[in-house]
């Protein structure tokens, strides 16, 4: 189909400056419905929170919901992803229009129908602030997408990480999903609900993420299950065992039909960072080489068979694709197709 060709308006050039005021102005009034409102009235529009949000999309018969647990900020870059000099970081990330100072990690959670099984991939942060006041949406984010937590059936847990598993238990030591089994890897269990692997010379989050482990995760050893990789544990759900970010950490294969996608967890944190630079280490991997070498060889298969994946902590809602570029990747987010979904 060849193009349509562009229309160029022969009328009066406008400057960058009159784009601006125009485009300025033009916002004041689609905010009113097309009655121009006070700046003062546009501010405090501007100030409320943005409501909780959630995406459909299809895999095969399954139905798929991407839910948000919210923003997870880290901070300065060069303290969280070693390996790259300070301004190689900050080039890389200007390059890429994004802040020098703040990496920003989304935590996008999957929600897959499948039959009689209602699946839930990770749970988020809980009620923690160990990051902030901007994590701990999962319950208000499943409510806007209509979706009961008594319904879900499984929980299935790449790790045995905070912003992971962290979502399972309520402060008040109740279930929240009463009414669903717990897959997790028996690597990551092991590892993060026992107090004796901690020796004075661990990071000082060890502690945290341990006992945050074992409040969610030991309450649950009635309903807990343990998969094995290569496993198809649940129908059309593979485990696909990527160590080194944690001792078990795990991706999944959802198939149906002929239709795939790659669950990758944390194999990446950044969209960025991790693929341009993929032996980029992670202060938060339980060993960052070996991370980083599963890092690449999961992200050569995926590119190389074009597989679709859903990233945990890649910008909302995470749905894309990444291609081999050189000695890194790349990341293409797939578009979002916002209509109504075929039944």
């Amino acid at each position: 189909m060849t193009p349509s060709p562009v229309l160029v308006n022969d009328g009066p050039k406008l400057d960058r400056r009159s784009l601006l005021f125009g485009s300025a102005g033009l916002g004041l009034a689609a905010a009113a419905g097309g009655v121009m409102v006070a700046p003062g009235q546009v501010e405090a529009a501007s100030a409320l929170n943005q409501a909780p949000y959630f995406y459909r999309f299809r895999i095969g018969e399954l139905l798929g919901t991407v839910v948000s647990d919210g923003i997870l900020p880290l901070g300065d870059p060069t303290a969280s992803f070693l390996g790259p000099s300070a301004d190689d970081m900050r080039a890389m990330l200007s390059r890429n229009f994004l802040p020098t100072d703040n990496a920003v990690l989304e935590q996008n959670i999957l929600v897959v129908d499948a039959g009689d099984q209602r699946i839930l991939f990770d749970t988020g942060m809980g009620s923690s602030q160990m990051f902030g006041p901007t994590p701990g949406k999962l319950m208000p984010s499943l409510a806007a997408a209509g979706i009961d937590p008594g319904t879900i059936t499984a929980i299935v847990c790449t790790h045995g990480h905070c912003d992971h598993v962290w979502g399972i238990m309520s402060d008040a030591g109740e279930r929240i999903f009463p009414n669903a089994q717990i897959w997790i890897s028996e690597a990551d269990f092991d590892f993060w609900t026992d107090e004796a692997k901690l020796s004075a010379t661990d990071p000082a989050w060890m502690a945290p993420f341990v006992e945050g482990a074992r409040r969610n995760l030991m309450p649950n050893q009635d309903r807990m299950k343990f998969f094995k990789d290569g496993e198809e544990f649940l129908p059309g759900l593979q485990a696909m065992f990527a160590p080194g970010h944690t001792v078990g950490h795990t991706a999944f294969i959802v198939t149906s039909g002929n239709d795939t996608l790659a669950v990758i967890g944390d194999l990446t944190h950044h969209h960025v960072i991790l693929l341009e630079t993929p032996l980029t280490q992670f202060a938060f991997d339980t060993d960052p080489a070996q991370s980083a070498q599963t890092r690449v060889r999961v992200l050569d298969m995926i590119a190389a068979q074009r597989l679709p994946l859903i990233a945990y902590h890649f910008p909302w809602p995470g749905i894309g694709h990444v291609e081999k570029v050189g000695e890194g990747f790349r990341y293409h987010p797939a578009p979002m197709i916002m209509q109504e979904l075929p039944t």
